[in-house]
């Protein structure tokens, strides 16, 4: 199934962009999904599989090298955004 999910993270301690920054970019290099950012939140879609792995890698190594955050996710099944990452065209 493909979804979409929308992702807010919140660093419990610590700066906020440089953890944040860090765990979209860690979601951006693992190209399975597509991926939009804005200032309040960052949305990835593709196959529910690849969504939920991302997420849990990105999140795992964000916690390694961060410590405690909060990540708030909003899932929408069947929904997509329009970008598409490079190697699925």
């Amino acid at each position: 199934m493909r979804l979409t999910a929308e992702l807010s993270l919140y660093p419990l301690e610590g700066s906020v962009e440089e953890p944040v920054w860090a765990f979209i970019e860690h979601i951006i290099a693992a190209n399975c999904c597509s991926a939009a950012t804005n200032s309040m939140s960052t949305q990835i879609t593709g196959d529910s599989r690849d969504v939920f792995e991302c997420v849990r890698e990105a999140l795992e190594a964000s916690y390694a090298r961060f410590g405690r955050q909060v990540l708030v996710a909003k899932v929408i099944p069947e929904h997509h955004v329009d970008i598409e990452p490079p190697n699925k065209k």
